[in-house]
């Protein structure tokens, strides 16, 4: 049987979604044997080790990034790498103090949050942004608000990674068409890790036992999540239009409560369920643009 690339791309990024979303149950995981900047620092060095060899070929390969400046590529780099390290550090830390299901949910409020942050760059924001943020902020007010108004502090640090995550979708969206993605995920997932091993030296300790005990953590996100994922994105948006990407890669939050309940045993409540589901609809209906609308869209991974 023969796909059409339309469809060989969106089959790439529901991949792509489904990898990242069970990424949220083994970082959990990985907080049972290691603190969360070791567990950050060993997973994007891994990362950017694996994506090496690939950023070696692509240089072979094509001729369009030769040119490119090496110092661009790491100033560039430096920059989304430390974003990156800022939104990767909340979500981690606040992964210990709350499910893999709500912290991929909370997660993929980046996909609201870019359009909204946009707006001090001049970026038009269309009705279907507002109101696809008004039902999310509904879902998460039911998803993770106390009754008695309180915002557990995991449920806070993960809304915190998700500004940083659309933070980092604009900084991405405006190094990347300048030079090489793949020479640019390398530097950043080098620096992003440096910092965390920086910090886990002084602020954590770590064995080498603890970190053999965490090995399926680590090989997932960091060579599965981090590398196959990433690689499956950048050869999927080739094709793709930015508007279906971003409604596939929105389904990241709804494989995370699948992997958390499946393998976690994690159970969201009625209450928790519902705003699941308002906040899901946020996110696709943000992404619904009038047809007539041509302007560029920035899609991108955390």
């Amino acid at each position: 049987m023969i796909f059409s690339k339309s469809l060989q791309a969106n089959i790439l990024l529901l991949m792509s979604a489904a990898i990242w979303g069970f990424a949220f149950v083994y970082q959990r995981q990985g907080m049972e044997y290691l603190g969360p900047f070791m567990f950050g620092a060993i997973r994007f060095l891994l990362g950017s080790l694996a994506l090496s060899p690939l950023l070696w070929w692509r240089r072979f390969n094509t001729s369009q990034y030769r040119s490119v400046p090496i110092r661009k590529i790491l100033l560039y780099g430096s920059i989304s790498g430390m974003v990156l390290f800022t939104a990767a550090s909340l979500q981690q830390v606040g992964l210990q103090y709350t499910t893999a299901g709500k912290a991929g949910f909370i997660t993929g409020l980046y996909i609201i949050l870019v359009p909204l942050l946009g707006l001090g760059l001049g970026h038009r924001t269309h009705m279907q942004t507002w109101i696809g943020a008004t039902l999310a902020v509904s879902g998460l007010y039911l998803l993770s608000f106390t009754e008695n108004m309180s915002l557990a502090i995991g449920d806070l640090l993960q809304l915190g990674g998700a500004l940083f995550w659309a933070v980092h979708v604009l900084v991405i969206g405006r190094f990347s068409p300048q030079v090489s993605p793949i020479a640019l995920s390398v530097v950043q997932f080098a620096v992003c890790g440096l910092l965390s091993l920086l910090v886990a030296l002084f602020v954590e300790t770590t064995l080498w036992s603890q970190v053999v005990d965490a090995r399926t953590s680590i090989l997932y996100t960091g060579l599965i999540s981090t590398s196959i994922g990433f690689t499956l994105q950048v050869l999927a948006q080739r094709i793709a239009r930015p508007t279906h990407a971003a409604i596939i890669m929105s389904l990241e939050a709804v494989f995370a409560v699948v992997g958390g309940w499946w393998l976690l045993n994690e159970i969201l409540t009625k209450r928790a369920l519902l705003g699941s589901a308002l906040m899901l609809a946020g996110m696709l209906i943000s992404q619904i643009k009038p047809r007539h609308n041509t302007a560029g869209n920035i899609d991108s991974v955390a």
